[in-house]
């Protein structure tokens, strides 16, 4: 497994990874994110965050997505418009069973076309033809299905696709505290890091002991801090608008936040 550099950065890489953990898992602006760091003696700007999570974020969710199990059997697939610079685009979103977002893809079309490549996309990504594959009344869906050999497993009703449209509740909170996506491609790339975050710590709450869900929440902290890192001699060559913490003030943070 190749492991993520932090290596020429000026802070250490806990709380690069504690700033993007913040960013990504709660609904927070990065200014948001910048005063809970302050408030723990750590001065980096927002703008620095904004970098470390558009760097780091896709490799980190690549790394928790291998580490997920097996997804069920049963897919939903949805589809949820969104405004993108003034213009209407399609945020496509396959769930399966238990929630978990098998896949999210942005497109500017509603039709057939698209809706074959987010099955093409799913079949690459998992290698296996899912029993259920449950969908609305959107004809594109069926047409797709068809194309692909797969109609007898698939389920077309208006009530049976609540899972995926569930889904979509935490992409509306995220884009009404962004304002808005600027373009398609910073949107798929947010929504997809987004997604592997959002898997590996939705653990179902309402469906579980206190006990249990306390477990559940501690096994995924350890999946999120067990990423790969290759340790490297930090460079005072790095973002000229971040400040250098005390070490001691950071270490007091990291336990802080732990």
């Amino acid at each position: 497994m190749k492991k993520i550099s932090y290596g020429g950065y000026r802070f250490p890489s806990e709380i690069i990874q504690q700033a993007i953990w913040l960013y990504l898992r709660f609904t927070l602006s990065l200014r948001d994110v910048e005063d809970l760091l302050a408030e723990r003696g750590i001065a980096v700007s927002y703008e620095s965050i904004r970098r470390w999570v558009i760097y780091f974020g896709p490799m980190i969710a690549v790394d928790l997505r291998k580490r997920r199990p097996k997804p069920h059997t049963s897919w939903h697939l949805d589809e949820v418009y969104l405004k993108i610079d003034g213009r209407m685009a399609y945020l496509w979103r396959a769930v399966d069973a238990e929630g978990e977002i098998l896949d999210v893809l942005v497109q500017s079309k509603r039709d057939k076309h698209a809706a074959l490549k987010l099955m093409r996309k799913l079949s690459k990504k998992y290698g296996f033809v899912p029993d259920r594959l449950i969908t609305d009344d959107l004809r594109s869906y069926g047409a797709a299905a068809r194309d692909l050999g797969i109609e007898k497993h698939h389920e077309r009703g208006r009530w049976k696709n609540n899972r995926a449209e569930n889904s979509h509740q935490p992409t509306r909170r995220r884009e009404r505290k962004m304002q808005g996506f600027k373009s398609r491609g910073s949107a798929q790339r947010f929504l997809s890091t987004h997604a592997a975050i959002y898997n590996t710590f939705n653990v179902q709450r309402h469906l579980t002991s206190a006990s249990t869900h306390r477990g559940f929440r501690a096994a995924a902290m350890d999946t999120w801090r067990a990423q790969p890192l290759r340790h490297a001699a930090f460079s005072r060559s790095s973002f000229s608008n971040v400040t250098r913490p005390r070490r001691d003030i950071g270490l007091w943070a990291l336990r802080a936040a732990g």
